[in-house]
This record gives structure tokens, sequence and C-alpha cells, in this order.
């Protein structure tokens, strides 16, 4: 029995290492245009509304393909949905140096986009290698793949500056290319497809999966992943562009210090399952939610100079946020949004384990639907209100609501599994002996007698 635990074990590894790896792989390329976007901003003489639109483009294709990906890994298995994608979407990153005009880069962007959508694939599948008790580690790992943003923003612009940035979109299809190879044929089909496969099952019918969307349950998950996920993505996609409007830095510096926030958001996502699998993904997200509030607080406020008329004449200082604290405290947001991303995720597997896949896609679609629609938001405001800091602001007021709901919503539901013991209690506790009530049993009732 130890062996075949072992074996087990060994393949679980095994499958949740490849996964991780080519979710890391998709990641990269799924942001791609946040370094070489820089590049076609300056060819195009885009402003920042254009820019957000391009920049943005890939997360749409990578959201909306999220829930038809998951049901297709429920009916098919991941391993081959994962394959078909990566090859896919390797040719359309190829195609992408070949564009030159901005309507066609919008086209290629949302081919591009395609590798976004591989989470949900990832999700379905590496769930079904896992018992319950292991799922939220394991899929906080697999979530570690979101580490291909600081990837991404730490080596392209590198490449962009040897190569170019068409030759370094085609480096980046050639690498797709081969771990789309790499992973078929180190990887095998999950249990669940195994044994339908071994009985010649039919698969389940796609309205079937889609059951558990009508819950509004799935939908209040959906609206925190638009926070810890879609406002991680618009900011990896952003912050290249902040960093050089706001403090004047180079295309290199800029890249490099939005892989310092990107870093953190993805590799303490494997701790954020963890912490979820042990305290309870409930605790975790009030964690995610006061701890971004706080940062985003700090980093919101704008640079400002002010005159205060004192005693011998006015006063002038300056208040702003040094480089420094700034990138601390992104850092530190990547963190609190790690966590959350998994704790989000750990429900899913336990409420809907035969629906991880839609469910998934699903919650994952909303998540990236915030990582489109924010940077073109992001842009906006840059124009309109005309304050850097402007992107802080919008990411502030997401969480305030987030949080607000999800705490009314916790003390619903406590409320109502409360309501009938509550009815039971005397009005005033002093004459408990009066309505023959024990307020705290002396022994308890589910345990035998000794």
């Amino acid at each position: 029995m130890q062996n075949i635990d072992a074996g087990v074990r060994r393949k679980q590894t095994r499958i949740l290492g490849m996964s991780t790896f080519a979710f890391t792989v998709c990641f990269a390329v799924w942001t791609i245009f946040s370094i070489i976007g820089l590049r076609i901003k300056q060819e195009l003489g885009l402003d920042d509304t254009h820019f957000g639109i391009l920049i943005a483009t890939p997360v749409l294709t990578g959201s909306l393909s999220r829930i038809f990906l998951g049901i297709w890994t429920d009916q098919y298995g991941g391993r081959l949905v994962f394959t078909l994608l990566m090859l896919t979407t390797s040719v359309a990153v190829w195609l992408l140096a070949t564009v030159t005009s901005y309507p066609w880069f919008l086209a290629a962007a949302l081919g591009v986009g395609l590798a976004g959508g591989s989470f949900a694939v990832g999700i379905a599948y590496v769930s079904r290698w896992f018992e319950a008790e292991k799922q939220g580690t394991a899929l906080g790992i697999f979530g570690m793949g979101n580490v291909g943003a600081a990837v991404t923003n730490f080596g392209a612009p590198f490449l962009v500056v040897a190569l170019g940035w068409e030759d370094t979109a085609r480096v980046y299809a050639a690498i797709l290319f081969l771990t789309a190879l790499v992973f078929f044929f180190l990887t095998e089909d999950d249990p669940v497809t195994a044994e339908r496969k071994r009985k010649g099952e039919k698969v389940p019918a796609a309205f079937m999966q889609l059951e558990p969307l009508k819950k509004l349950q799935v939908w209040r998950f959906a609206l925190y992943y638009f926070f810890v996920f879609g406002g991680f993505v618009a900011l990896a996609l952003w912050l290249p562009r902040f960093y050089q409007g706001a403090y004047g830095l180079d295309i290199k510096t800029a890249g490099m210090l939005a892989a310092a926030y990107a870093l953190p958001g993805s590799v303490f996502r494997a701790l954020g399952g963890w912490l979820s699998d042990k305290y309870g993904a409930r605790r975790v997200m009030y964690w995610t939610f006061i701890g971004s509030l706080i940062c985003l607080f700090f980093l919101s406020y704008p640079k400002t100079d002010y005159v205060v008329h004192g005693v011998r004449g006015p006063i002038r200082f300056t208040l702003a946020t040094p480089l420094w604290l700034c990138v601390i405290l992104t850092v530190a947001l990547g963190f609190f949004m790690s966590l959350g991303k998994a704790a989000v995720y750990k429900h899913i597997p336990v409420y809907y384990p035969g629906h991880v896949g839609a469910v998934g896609g699903l919650v994952g679609m909303i998540g990236g639907l915030g990582g489109f629609f924010l940077p073109i938001v992001f842009g906006v405001s840059n124009d309109l209100i005309g304050v850097w800091t402007s992107c802080f602001m919008v990411l502030f007021g997401i969480t305030a609501v987030s949080l607000i709901w999800m705490h009314l919503a916790i003390r619903r539901m406590e409320m109502a599994a409360l309501k009938e013991e509550l009815q039971k209690l005397p009005e005033l506790p002093e004459m408990a002996h009066m309505h023959h009530m024990k307020l705290v049993p002396e022994e308890d009732p589910d345990q035998p007698n000794p």
C-alpha cells in the first residue's frame, strides 16, 4: 500500500509540476503586450486610452474563453485541451510579428489572448489529481504560474532591446510550441477522464456543466476574483507605463520594477493555498481585502503641493510617495492579491467537485475581464483626470466594495444558521432557569457517554 501511495504521489508531483510550468509559459505569453506594447505605442503614436485597449485586448480573449475551455476540460480532459490550446496560441503569437496597423494589432492580440484561458484548463485538470484536503495547496502551487507576468516584465525588455519586438514575439511563439509538445508527452489523462474512457461513457452535455452557474454564490466568488486576479493582471500590464510616466524611468527599469510587483503576486499563491487549507479561505479573504486597502490608500495619494498660511507667512511643502516606497507598497499589494487568488479557488472543488471546469471557468472569466477592463479604465482616468495615481484610486474603490459585500454576505449566512437556535433563547439570559434551558451544555450530546 505504501508503494502504491508513493507512486501516486510521484505522479501527482509530475502532473502538478508540468501543469505549473505550462501555465507559467502561457501567462508570460498572455502579458507580452505589457512590454512590446510600449514599443508599438511609440511606433503608432498612441495615447494612453488606445494603449490601454491594446494591452487589455489579449485579456479579453483569455477571459471569455475560460468558460468554454473549462467545460471542454470537464468533457475531454485537461491533457488534450491544454496541448491544443498552446499549439493554437503559438501560431497566433508568431503571426503577431507580421502586422503593422492598429486594427490588425488588436486582431492579433485576440489570438494571443487564448493563452490566458489555460488557467481554467489547468485548474480542472490539476484538481482531479488531488484529494480535497490537498487541493488548496495544489491549486495554489499551480497558480504560481502567474509568475509568467514577472518573467515577461523582467526578461522581455532585454529581448526587445537586443532583438526588437518582432523577434521577441517569435521567440515567445517557439517556446510556447515546444512547451505544448513536452507537456503532452510527459503527462497523462486525469483519473476521471481515464475512467470515463475505460468504461466508454458518453461525454456530459455542456448545458449540464453550466447548471451551478445559477447560484449567486458562484457570482460572488467571481467578484472577489475580479479584484485579486483582474486587478493583478491589470497592474502587471499597466505598471511599466505608470513607472515611466510618474517617475520618468526607462523601459528596462520600469519593467524590472513591475516584475518586482508581479513576482510576489505569483509565488506566494502556494502560501495562500496552504493557509486556506489550514485556516480557511474566508479568513484569508479578509486578510487579502484589508491588507490591500491599506496599501492602496497610500498608493492612491497623488503628489500634492500645500501652502499653509503661518504666523510668519506662507509655509510650502510637498507630499509625494517616493519611488522606493511605491515599489514596497506594490510588492505588498501583490502579496495580498496572491493570497486572495488561492483562497477564491479553494472554494470551487469543495462546493462544486463535479463542475470545477465550468465554475472555475466562469470565475476565471470574470476575473480576467477585470484584467481587460481595468487597463482601459486606467488609461481613460489618466486622460480625463490627469493624475498618475488614479489607477490605484480605482482599485481602492473596488476593494472597498468587495470587502463590504463579503462581510455582509457572511453575516447573513451566520445569522441564518443561528436563527433557529436564537429563537430558543429566553429574552434575558438570567431568566434561563425559568425556561428550563442550559445555555452551556455540561456535555457534548454527540459524544458517547463514558
